[in-house]
């Protein structure tokens, strides 16, 4: 590539420039000619800057947000408290009345279930009910079917917001 055209360039017609024999000063020169020699660091700074706004959608946040969580390395325990950590207030109060999930993808799962409903009820322009009937809710999980019902927050910006539980599945084990 053309970093290696440089190099090349002054190994051959500058072997005494100083960037060849120190290495902050090479690595100074062809960061600032060529960009980041670290692609781990700056997808990891990247990551640690990235937030989901209120007014955004999840699944459009999450594809940014794996476009430079997977060039860090980061094994998923890391990535779902750095998901976490991304999220707007909103969604993480209803994390917090949600059953912790075990794993990335269900945790992305129940993110996912959780903006769903909230953008669903927007647009449509109503006030979600509050019900907190949880009787029989012993077995409740994101992506479960047989009447269960998402959390629906009733505004993000509504620091005590109401939720929509809904009636759980018995548990049956």
């Amino acid at each position: 590539g053309i970093a290696f055209d440089h190099y090349t360039v002054l190994l051959r017609f500058d072997p005494n420039n100083p960037i060849l024999s120190n290495w902050l000063a090479f690595t100074q020169e062809f960061l600032s000619k060529f960009g980041v020699f670290d692609t781990v660091v700056e997808a990891e700074e990247n990551l640690f800057n990235l937030q989901m706004h209120d007014n955004k959608r999840f699944t459009t946040f999450i594809v940014r947000f794996e476009q430079e969580a997977y060039k860090t390395g980061w094994n998923y325990n890391a990535l779902q408290f750095a998901l976490r950590r991304a999220l707007p207030q909103w969604i993480k109060d209803v994390l917090r009345l949600a059953p912790k999930q075990t794993t990335y993808d269900g945790y992305k799962a129940l993110i996912t279930q959780v903006d769903q409903h909230y953008w669903e009820d927007h647009s449509e322009n109503t006030a979600p009910q509050t019900s907190w009937n949880t009787s029989g809710n012993t077995n409740w999980q994101a992506g479960a079917t047989n009447g269960i019902q998402s959390l629906i927050p009733a505004n993000p910006a509504n620091p005590a917001p109401r939720f929509l539980l809904g009636r759980g599945v018995p548990n049956t084990n």
